[in-house]
């Protein structure tokens, strides 16, 4: 692996993204699933996930990806063939795969065979309950489990009774004293779109109240002084996926 001497700050941040759907790499836009297309980069003439995969790690020197499989968060099926081809190339795996409770996260190892992600996400818009994420805790560890506080628009993304009557900032919360250690703060109305993120306040605000919790922010980033900016908010990880592919952040392997 490259040397990260002359590496900018910012750009040690990046966790690069890889939206599966249909066996292919899409591009994500603002969470409208139904548009999303094959992702076209300036670096690999498909966008198969083990040519994504190999462009992060040859191209940008990246270690680790984290990696939504959408046929699983929408219908429950697994791309295991895609995760396995990602994984290949070297890549530590922070997978969402729609796991909502303890039986989903049972039935995602069980499919994946002897594989294993590196961190397990689980995302608001697929958990159950609070009790779920107390048992998801338990049995995967605060220290691989990272929780996804998914909002589009500023609003809470979740069908769970639990959570009708709360704001994001009650959210987080609550998670932290239940025990998360690392949190996403993802409005998926930002994704692909390129205009930065919509989550930099409530990443300062949680910052300052949560300081012991690792935050992760994204959705939106065009330029590298987007990165730069929801870093310096708190976020010690930032998702960037359309901006690497497009070319508007290059990389820097030395």
């Amino acid at each position: 692996m490259t040397s990260h001497s002359d590496r900018p700050a910012w750009y040690d941040a990046i966790l690069p993204v890889i939206d599966l759907r249909f066996g292919q790499v899409v591009r994500g836009i603002a969470g409208r699933r139904d548009e999303y297309q094959p992702v076209e980069s300036r670096y690999t003439d498909d966008s198969r996930p083990g040519s994504i995969a190999h462009v992060y790690v040859s191209m940008f020197g990246f270690q680790d990806c984290y990696v939504a499989d959408l046929n699983a968060i929408v219908e429950g099926q697994m791309d295991v063939a895609a995760l396995e081809a990602i994984a290949v190339q070297g890549l530590k795996v922070w997978l969402d795969a729609g796991i909502g409770s303890v039986r989903q996260w049972e039935a995602c190892q069980e499919a994946l065979r002897d594989w294993r992600p590196y961190r397990w996400i689980v995302g608001l818009e697929s958990l159950e309950s609070w009790g779920a994420l107390e048992e998801l805790l338990t049995q995967i560890s605060p220290e691989r489990l990272v929780f996804s506080l998914d909002m589009k628009a500023g609003e809470l993304l979740s069908a769970g009774e639990d959570f009708a009557a709360m704001s994001p900032e009650q959210v987080a919360r609550r998670a932290a004293e239940m025990g998360v250690k690392s949190m996403i703060l993802l409005d998926l109305a930002a994704v692909g779109e390129g205009k930065g993120s919509q989550t930099k306040s409530l990443m300062q605000a949680l910052k300052k109240e949560l300081p012991e919790v690792e935050l992760l922010g994204g959705g939106g980033m065009s330029w590298p002084e987007d990165v730069e900016t929801l870093s310096q908010c708190g976020a010690s990880r930032v998702l960037v996926a359309s901006a690497l592919h497009d070319g508007r952040i290059a990389p820097h392997l030395g």
